[in-house]
């Protein structure tokens, strides 16, 4: 038996079995057939992006934003649901399982999205696939992923079981067991807002609200359609907004001053709709920060926040936090306990 974690983003899709890991934007594409691969800088990708299912062929990620005519990004939660979550869950985990493997699997959605969409994303992910990936060299390797179960939780909870537990699942920070701690999880599409209170889910703190990152790259996307005519796909502003520059067909536009003026927006829609919801939570002890878009409104959202809010490692990929955290929780929920294993 495998236990894996795998997190279907609405901006990045991320998986990890405890060894490896692996990140890409949430792209799906038909997959065209490439007439010349040669590249002139060798810049393999670790893992195959090209994969078959029952048939049907996908370019994912990167592959499909570069080689795909037809290619697809939503920020809609039902077709995100039926259309992409399989073919981005299994792109993520099929590198890492074993052929024919018994598979255990725990992912998260937005709280917003949580009760609506668990069963018909469980009904997605809860089966046997048969998949080929297709390396970049051409060659096709089969497997037979058997996924026997799928546990889906609250999103934030998973940046809480990642600090909480440690990688046997076994708890490790007595602080996040015994205190009341408040987590902002900002994605790609939501921001979700979540209560752990000795670690039971408290639901009168929890939302989602439309405040995902997504919001601050519209009007950036707006803005920049306004300057230059030209509608920009919203995952093709991610490395112009780390770089703090575009250049659109021959003009470079500098984007210092409008992403500053996006995110402090953005950043003070968060924070008052997290102390607006946490108005009678004032035992609050900490506020983890977490998600992608969390590390890169960090600077803005801290000083707005009421209360104290831990700082984010400088040196983590805090896209990972949620995902790092339902793989802990798979090993907690299916290595650690007798009881949890016979009723499974």
């Amino acid at each position: 038996m495998q236990i894996l974690g795998a997190d279907i983003g609405f901006g990045f899709t991320k998986a990890v079995d405890g060894r490896r890991s692996q990140v890409f934007k949430s792209v799906v594409g038909e997959a065209a057939d490439v007439q010349f691969d040669e590249a002139l800088l060798d810049a393999k990708v670790t893992y195959p992006r090209h994969i078959e299912i029952e048939g049907e062929a996908f370019f994912v990620g990167e592959l499909a934003e570069q080689q795909s005519r037809g290619r697809g990004f939503t920020l809609d939660p039902q077709q995100f649901v039926t259309k992409y979550a399989r073919p981005l869950a299994l792109t993520a985990i099929a590198p890492f399982v074993e052929d024919g493997n018994p598979v255990r699997l725990v992912t998260g959605l937005p709280i917003s999205f949580f009760r609506k969409q668990r069963g018909a994303l469980t009904q997605v992910l809860q089966k046997r696939h048969i998949v080929t990936l297709v390396d970049g060299e051409g060659n096709r390797i089969e497997k037979n992923i058997q996924i026997d179960r799928v546990q889906v939780i609250p999103q934030p909870f998973g940046s809480v079981f990642n600090l909480m537990l440690n990688e046997l699942g076994k708890p490790a920070n007595q602080r996040f067991m015994t205190e009341k701690v408040g987590v902002i999880d900002v994605g790609f599409r939501t921001a979700d807002y979540t209560i752990s209170d000795k670690t039971k889910y408290l639901e009168r703190g929890s939302l989602s609200s439309d405040s995902g990152i997504s919001a601050a790259y519209t009007a950036i996307a707006n803005l920049l359609h306004e300057k230059s005519g030209v509608n920009v796909e919203l995952y093709r502003l991610y490395d112009a907004v780390t770089k703090g520059v575009i250049k659109i067909r021959g003009k470079r536009y500098d984007l210092t001053k409008i992403v500053q003026k996006a995110f402090t927006h953005l950043a003070s829609k968060i924070a008052a709709d997290v102390n607006r919801l946490w108005t009678d939570d004032w035992d609050i002890d900490a506020i983890i920060l977490t998600g992608g878009g969390g590390k890169v409104l960090a600077p803005y959202l801290q000083p707005l926040v009421e209360g104290e809010v831990i700082p984010l490692a400088d040196d983590v990929d805090s896209r990972m936090n949620n995902v790092q955290g339902y793989w802990k929780y798979g090993m907690h929920l299916w290595t650690n306990s007798k009881k949890t294993e016979a009723a499974a």
